[in-house]
C-alpha cells in the first residue's frame, strides 16, 4: 500500500470520527436535546420553578437537571407528562423503599401518592417534605394530633418526632410502621429492671409483655399514660384478682380459663346471658369475654378491642362486605353501632335481636306506619311461606343488597310480583 493510500484511510477514519463525536456532542439522553437542553430548556416556559429550585433541599434528577427522568417532553398518556402512571414514578428509583416482606406499608405509599408528604421538585426541609416536623404526619392524623395537643400526660418521643418509634414508609419489623416491635422498642427507652419500674408493675415481667394492653403511646389523661378506659382489677393495681402470683413460673398465666374467669366480677351478666335461648359464640370460644374485650385497658368504650365495626368483622366479614357494596348503606352497620340491631352477648331472639318483633325493633329508627299502605305484622301472613308473617325484612335486607333501598330485587315490580304472582308478566 503506497504512501498516499495510507494517508487517505487515516484522514477518512479522522474524518469518520468527527462526524460521531460531533453527534454525541449535540445529543443529550434518550430524547437526543440539544447541549444544555436538559432542566434549562423546561425552565423557559415553567419560569414558576426557578424560585422552587432555589430552596435548600432539591430533588436529585431536577438537581441534574434530567427532568425526562419523571416526565415524557413530548406527549404522555399521564397528566404532567408524566412518563408512567404516577403510582409507579417515584417506583423507579426507590423501589427499595419497601422491604420484602414488610408487616406493615404507610397507606399512601401503597397508593403511591408520595406527593402528599414529598415535592417532587423541591422544597424547604430534608428530604423534599412539605412540611417540617410531626406537622406534617399530624396533617393526616387527626384522632392523634387532638390527642397529642389535649392530653394531660405526654410521651416524650411523641413531642420530639414521630420518627422515633415509626418508620415513614414501611417496617419489616411491626404492624402500625413501628421501628421494632413491642416491648423490643419500647424498652430502648424504659429500663424494665430498675426497682421502681418493677414496683409499679406490681413485680410483674412486663417488659416481656406487649405495653401497649395498658398504655396509650401518644398520650393520655390518666398517669402513667393509661389508656381511657382501664379495668377496674387493672387501675387499682389488683393484678392478682385475675392472674396467679408474678413469683409463678408463668406469671402472666390466669386463675381460670375463659369465661369462669371473668364471672368471679360479672356473675349476674354472665348468668344472664347463659340463660337466653341464643348465645353469642364468641362467649362459648377459648378466651371467652376476651375474644371482644380487652382484659387490661382499650381505647373503645366497654373495654371494646377495636371500634364495634372492626371487631364485629373479624368474624362476620361476609355481612360487613355486604354493605360495603350496598348503593344504601344502612346507618347503623355503616357508622359501626351493631349493637343497635344486636344483643353483644345473648338473646332470646333470632339473630341475636332485642326484640321479637322486627317492625317494632326497625320502628325506633323509622317510622314504619307512614313507610307504606302495605299490611304488615303478625297477623298478616307471607304468601311465599305460610309459615312467616310480613315484616321488614321481607322486602329489606338489613345488612344491605346490591340494590336500592336494601331490596331484594332490582325492582319494586319484581319485588311484588314475588307474593302478587297473579301481576307476573
Amino acid at each position: 500500500m503506497g504512501l498516499r493510500d495510507r494517508w487517505w484511510i487515516v484522514f477518512s477514519v479522522a474524518l469518520l470520527g468527527g462526524v460521531v463525536l460531533g453527534s454525541v456532542a449535540w445529543s443529550e439522553g434518550p430524547f437526543k436535546l440539544k447541549p444544555g437542553g436538559m432542566g434549562k430548556v423546561c425552565v423557559v416556559c415553567h419560569s414558576d420553578l426557578e424560585d422552587k429550585l432555589k430552596s435548600p433541599f432539591v430533588h436529585t434528577p431536577v438537581k441534574a437537571g434530567r427532568c425526562e427522568g419523571c416526565h415524557n417532553p413530548h406527549a404522555s398518556a399521564f397528566g404532567k407528562l408524566l412518563s408512567t402512571d404516577p403510582a409507579r414514578v417515584c417506583v423507579k428509583c426507590h423501589a427499595s423503599l419497601i422491604p420484602e416482606g414488610a408487616k406493615s406499608v404507610h397507606t399512601v405509599v401503597v397508593q403511591g401518592a408520595c406527593v402528599k408528604c414529598h415535592d417532587p421538585h423541591a422544597a424547604p426541609n430534608k428530604a423534599n417534605l412539605l412540611t417540617a416536623g410531626n406537622d406534617l404526619c399530624l396533617g393526616c392524623h387527626k384522632a392523634i394530633a387532638d390527642k397529642v395537643q389535649s392530653a394531660k400526660f405526654s410521651h416524650d418521643p411523641v413531642k420530639e418526632g414521630c420518627l422515633n418509634c415509626h418508620n415513614p414508609h414501611a417496617s419489616s419489623k411491626a404492624e402500625a410502621l413501628l421501628t421494632e416491635a413491642v416491648p423490643e422498642l419500647c424498652v430502648q427507652c424504659h429500663e424494665v429492671g430498675a426497682e421502681t419500674f418493677v414496683k409499679r408493675h406490681g413485680g410483674y415481667p412486663v417488659g416481656r409483655a406487649r405495653c401497649t394492653t395498658c398504655h396509650d403511646p401518644h398520650g393520655s389523661d390518666l398517669g402513667g399514660l393509661l389508656l381511657a378506659n382501664s379495668h377496674k382489677p387493672v387501675a387499682n393495681k389488683q393484678c392478682t384478682l385475675c392472674h396467679v402470683d408474678p413469683s409463678s413460673d408463668k406469671p402472666f398465666a390466669t386463675k381460670k380459663k375463659g369465661v369462669d374467669l371473668c364471672k368471679g366480677c360479672h356473675s349476674s351478666m354472665i348468668n344472664d346471658a347463659f340463660g337466653k335461648k341464643r348465645l353469642h359464640g364468641a362467649l362459648l370460644g377459648e378466651k371467652g369475654c376476651a375474644t371482644c374485650h380487652s382484659a387490661h385497658a382499650s381505647k373503645e368504650k366497654s373495654l371494646l378491642k377495636e371500634p364495634q365495626l372492626k371487631l364485629c368483622q373479624r368474624c362476620h366479614s361476609d355481612t360487613i362486605e355486604r354493605q360495603r357494596k350496598s348503593p344504601t348503606p344502612h346507618q347503623p352497620v355503616a357508622q359501626g353501632e351493631c349493637t343497635a340491631c344486636h344483643a353483644a352477648h345473648a338473646s332470646d331472639n333470632t339473630y341475636l335481636m332485642p326484640q321479637a318483633d322486627t317492625k317494632e325493633l326497625c320502628g325506633k329508627c323509622h317510622e314504619w306506619q307512614k313507610h307504606s299502605t302495605h299490611p304488615i305484622g303478625d297477623k298478616v301472613v307471607d304468601l311465599r311461606n305460610r309459615n312467616l308473617t310480613v315484616q321488614c325484612n321481607s322486602c329489606h335486607r338489613s345488612h344491605g343488597t346490591e340494590f336500592k333501598h336494601m331490596f331484594y330485587f332490582s325492582t319494586v315490580s319484581e319485588l311484588c310480583t314475588q307474593c302478587h304472582t297473579q301481576y307476573q308478566r
